[in-house]
This record gives C-alpha cells, structure tokens and sequence, in this order.
C-alpha cells in the first residue's frame, strides 16, 4: 500500500496506543473521522480515494458508475500480514486481490439494483485491514448533476441529493466537496449541497481536481488562495491518475510522484505546492485524527490510572506472600482474625448484620437444642406411658414380694423414677452429637476463608475438629455426670413435686369416676383388690409424672448451657487464644503460608497486569508528547 508522506509517524503513534491497548486490556475507542465525498459525477470522486486509500479497487466507467453508497473502513491491524478486505454481505470472505475486490463491488451492485440508470440507498460495507493505514471511515457516495424538474432523470436526481444529505448531516462527518478546475466554482453542486447541512463551513473542506486538464494560461490560484468563494477550511488542488495513466497501470506511488512534480514546476501553484497535492489532503485529514485522539487521551489515561491502582489495591494483598517469616506470620494473624470473626457471625455473636438468604450455623444448633431436643424428650415421654404403668405394678410386686403390704414402699417409686431418668440420657447425648456434627461442617466452612493457603486451611481445620472432638467428650461425661447426680438423689422435697397426699387424693377421685359412674352403685361391693392395685399404679404415675416433669425441665434448661460452655464457647477461646500459638509452635509457617498453584498463577497475572498498566502509562505519555509534536 502506498506510503503519503507524514502517514508512517501518525500511523506509528496509533499502533503504539494500540500497544497501550493491548498490554493492559483496556479497552478504549476513539471516534475515527468520517469522511464524505460528494460531487458531481465523474469529477474524480474514486480517485481521490484510491490515491488516499494507496489502493486501486474502485470501478470505472462511464456514465453513472457509483450507485450505492460505497461505506469504506480502513482498520489498522498492527501487523506485517498482507493487507485484506472484506465485505459485510460476505464476511467469511477475505480479499486479497484488489482486482476481485473491484469485481465484487460491481457484482453485489447489479445485484441488488436491476436498471442500470437507477440507484440505491442500501449502502456496501467494505473493510480494508492494512499495517499502513489509519482507522478512518471513507463515504463515496453516488455522484450528482442537476437537471430540470420535468426531466425523466429528476427522480432519481432527487434520490441522490436524500442519499448524500443523509450522509452528510451527521455532525462528525467531515465532507470533501469535490469540484474539477474547469467548472464555475459558483455551480459547484458539492459545494451547494456540503452548504445545505454545513453552513458555516466548520467542516467542509474544497477539493479541485483536473488540474492537469486546464489550458497552459489558465489556472485556479485565486480559489486555492482562498479569494473565490472563500471556505473557512479552504480549498486544496489534487492531481489524479487520468483515464489514460489507469490503462497504462500507472501505480499510485508513480501518480503521487507526478502530482509532486505537476505543482512544484507549475508556475501557478509552486509558490504554495506544499500546500496542494493529495498528500497535504491527507495531513489535513490526519489532523483531525490526531484531534479525536487528543480528547480521548485524557479519558484512556484515566482507566489506566484506575486499573493501576486496583491492581496496586490487590497485589498489596498479595505482598504479605512474601518468602519471610514476619510477613507470613501477620498473614497467618490476618487470617486467623477472619476464621474468628467468620465463626462468631456464623454462630449468631453478631460482629455483622447482613440478614443473608439461608440459617445460620448458629440457628440450626439452636434448633438442635431447644426444639429438637424438646421433641425427643416429648415423644420419649408420651410413648412410654403404658410402660411406666407395667414398671410401677411390677415394682410393687416385687418389692412386697410374698407380703401383701398394706403400704407401697418408697423403694418401688425411685426404682421406676431412677429408670424413667436414665432414658433422658440418650436424647441428651444425641443433642451433642448432633451438635457437634453441625460445628464439623461450620467450621470446615469457615476455614474456606483460608483456601488460598491449602496447607494452612488443612491443618487448621485438623487441629480445630480435634480440639471440637475433646469438647464433644467432655461434654458427653459432663451429661452423664448430670444424670447421675440426678440419680443420686431423687429430691420428693423439690417445690414443684406433688407429693403423696395431693397424689393420693387425685388417685382416688380418679378411680372412683371410673368404676362408679351411678351415685346409686353398690361402693362396697364393687371395691375390689384389682381396683386398690389399680389405685395404686395410677397413685404412682401421678407422682413418677411429676418428678419426671421436674427433672425433664432440669435436662432440657441445662443441656443447652452445658453445650454451650464446653463445646461453643471452648472453640471460640480456643480460635481467639490458642489456635496461633499451636500453629506458630509446631508447623513451618513459611511453608504452611504457601500459595495454591491457582493463587500464585494470580498474583503472577496481577503482576504481569500492574506493569503492563506502568508500562502503558509510560506509552501514553510519550504518545502524548509525539501527538503534540504532530502538525
């Protein structure tokens, strides 16, 4: 692709912030000029844009040659690969031959419009990737000759003029107004229309072309001096490969020379010859990149600052790994300070108050200790009813023996009350262990805060279930323990125990509702042995009831405060007070501290980041320094 001069600088500057780009993944846009041809027909339209573009791919011909808008992109692709293009109705599809990028732009034309006279505002998409050029987005749109309003041809005259105006009413469209040297500058159709839309001429820019094509003593230099018709951009004068150069396969380098050499020998025009030709066309174009890209710099400098600092945020986290003891030991200190503070808000202490979406450790054990617990006691109760009935006569039988006795021993009452309370044993235990399954799976949770470090959460999580073990254990004998003092001595004094009489009286009124409905029954005919014995059990039931209810409330008050003490609130001293001191006294803790292979690919990659970030910072700014050097 043909080099202009001044390209190779503007082109190196973009390749460098794409550099920026790319080191440090930022992404980041400027808004590429957008460039509009509009002119009459055959005024030198393609052209211009093939000697601008370095490329010959546009048809030719006579007559009216460009009937839909042509939406060229120029992307630079940064690499030394040969240049290509592609069209967007057939984007699988990679052009590299010029010649059938021409051919298809012929093609897809015919296809979408049948007559050969007629036009479409259906645009083609065309991309061309290239090392050596600059983003840029180039419009060649249908050329436009004015006729009479009863002229067949006014129809699609009036399509053209919607199609450009729709083009160039975009304010960030530059517009070259196309005019050949030998037409009267007032009847300029490009410069009427580019003054429909732009009437300030902020961004209009007058191109004369056919210079070369103007008799010997006749030549435009009031309107490149800016005295005919002034422009605020002004005019600037270009001299194209002719029909004749194009058949004789001139390449553009060879037109460009001539361009040169038509301006710096022309009598006219070599006054101010470095102020014409299509090169200096394209260094005006390239300044208003250069302009874009100045208002996009402060914003691309602003997430590369950004990015640094939260690479700089993160990688300050990842400092403490390194290889000596006093930053591992702190990190060991910090994450030892999370576990804590992880357990406390998981067992319900409240050191935060996010609601969250699931219970908590702490509520599921709460509910193993109250409710559960509760539950089993209750049913362990209500089951056994029948039972205690066949204890308490079979206790009574017994310990009479072969005596009929007119009194029930005491013995007969605390053999059955010393049975009913051993079976509180089992649901006292099982609220342990269930607990304590629970504070398992809580703590291997909590020690996810330290996965980062495997080796630290595994031996942490070790000591932790062994020291939750010891607790389990001492608080199951301390149960135990409980149970048999509450077998020791069975208290008929308690505040809340019944008693024998009330008993007894209850017993009575009980029985005889039962076997003597009728106030006219026959009391003492009816009484019978069965029924004293009946009596008797019942009598016993309401006393072992009464106990029962007073120890259960006992076991079921406790429980909970012995699992708290000595298992809860044990692992809570042992995290907060001796969990360091275990670690630090037996284990390499630089070793221990040692990063998963997961976690040092990430801080490597964090790293890698941060300096890409310095890095792109230190391109950026010398960018800056070329782009104001550009001119």
């Amino acid at each position: 692709m043909a080099g202009i001069s001044g390209m190779d600088s503007l082109v190196s500057i973009v390749n460098r912030l794409q550099d920026v780009t790319t080191r440090s993944r930022v992404t980041f846009e400027w808004d590429s000029p957008q460039i509009a041809l509009v002119g009459g027909r055959s005024v030198g339209k393609s052209s211009l844009i093939e000697s601008l573009v370095g490329r010959d791919f546009l048809p030719r011909g006579y007559g009216m040659v460009t009937r839909r808008p042509l939406i060229l992109q120029l992307i630079n692709n940064g690499n030394e690969d040969p240049d290509y293009a592609e069209f967007l109705h057939c984007s699988d599809k990679k052009f590299t031959d010029f010649n059938h990028v021409k051919q298809e732009i012929e093609e897809d034309t015919n296809l979408v419009i049948d007559r050969k006279e007629d036009i479409s505002h259906n645009p083609i998409n065309l991309r061309i990737y290239s090392s050596k050029v600059l983003n840029s987005t180039w419009i060649d749109l249908p050329g436009f000759t004015k006729v009479p309003i009863d002229d067949p041809r006014y129809e699609i005259e009036s399509k053209i003029h919607k199609i450009i105006l729709d083009y160039i009413s975009n304010e960030s469209c530059v517009i070259l107004a196309v005019t050949p040297a030998n037409m009267d500058l007032a009847n300029s159709v490009a410069l009427q229309i580019a003054k429909e839309v732009d009437p300030q001429g902020l961004r209009t820019i007058g191109v004369i072309t056919k210079l070369d094509q103007l008799d010997e003593k006749t030549d435009v230099r009031e309107i490149f001096e800016n005295r005919l018709l002034p422009l605020r951009r002004g005019y600037i004068g270009v001299v194209n490969r002719g029909s004749k150069a194009i058949d004789e396969n001139t390449d553009i380098a060879d037109a460009l020379h001539d361009e040169k050499s038509f301006f710096k020998n022309h009598e006219s025009y070599k006054h101010m010859a470095d102020k014409l030709g299509t090169p200096y066309l394209q260094k005006i174009l390239n300044q208003q990149l250069v302009v874009n890209i100045r208002e996009s710099l402060p914003s691309l400098r602003k997430k590369l600052l950004d990015q640094k600092t939260l690479y700089e945020k993160d990688l300050s986290m990842e400092d403490m790994n390194i290889d000596d003891l006093a930053s591992k030991t702190t990190l060991m200190i910090q994450m030892i300070d999370k576990l804590r503070l992880q357990f406390a808000n998981t067992i319900g202490c409240y050191e935060s108050h996010e609601i969250g979406e699931f219970l908590n450790g702490g509520s599921k054990i709460c509910h193993l200790m109250h409710e559960k617990l509760s539950e089993e006691i209750s049913a362990l109760t209500s089951a056994g009813n029948n039972t205690v009935r066949r204890e308490i006569k079979l206790a009574i039988l017994n310990i009479r023996g072969v005596r009929l006795g007119m009194f029930t021993p005491d013995t007969a009452f605390e053999a059955v009350a010393k049975e009913q309370i051993r079976r509180l044993k089992k649901p006292a235990l099982d609220c342990v262990s269930e607990v304590t399954e629970e504070l398992n799976q809580l703590l291997h949770d909590c020690t996810k805060v330290m996965s980062r470090y495997p080796s630290f959460q595994e031996i942490t999580e070790e000591k932790l279930i062994t020291y939750l073990k010891q607790c389990e254990e001492k608080c199951k004998k301390q149960l135990c323990d409980l149970v048999e003092f509450e077998l020791s001595y069975i208290n008929t004094k308690h505040v809340d125990f019944i008693g024998l009489e009330k008993a007894t009286e209850k017993s009575y009124k009980n029985t005889l509702s039962m076997k003597f409905p009728n106030d006219d029954a026959d009391l003492y005919e009816k009484f019978s042995t069965n029924t004293k014995m009946t009596q008797e059990v019942y009598k016993f039931k309401i006393l072992i009831d009464s106990y029962m209810d007073i120890v259960t409330k006992t076991v079921q008050d406790l429980v909970p405060k012995i699992i708290m003490f000595m298992i809860i609130e044990n692992v809570k001293h042992f995290i907060n007070v001796e969990l360091l001191s275990q670690l630090v006294g037996s284990e390499d803790v630089i070793q221990l501290m040692e990063l998963c292979e997961a976690e040092k690919i990430k801080r490597d990659h964090l790293t890698q980041m941060y300096e890409a970030s310095n890095d792109a910072l230190k391109i950026l700014s010398q960018v800056s320094a070329s782009l104001a050097a550009y001119n």
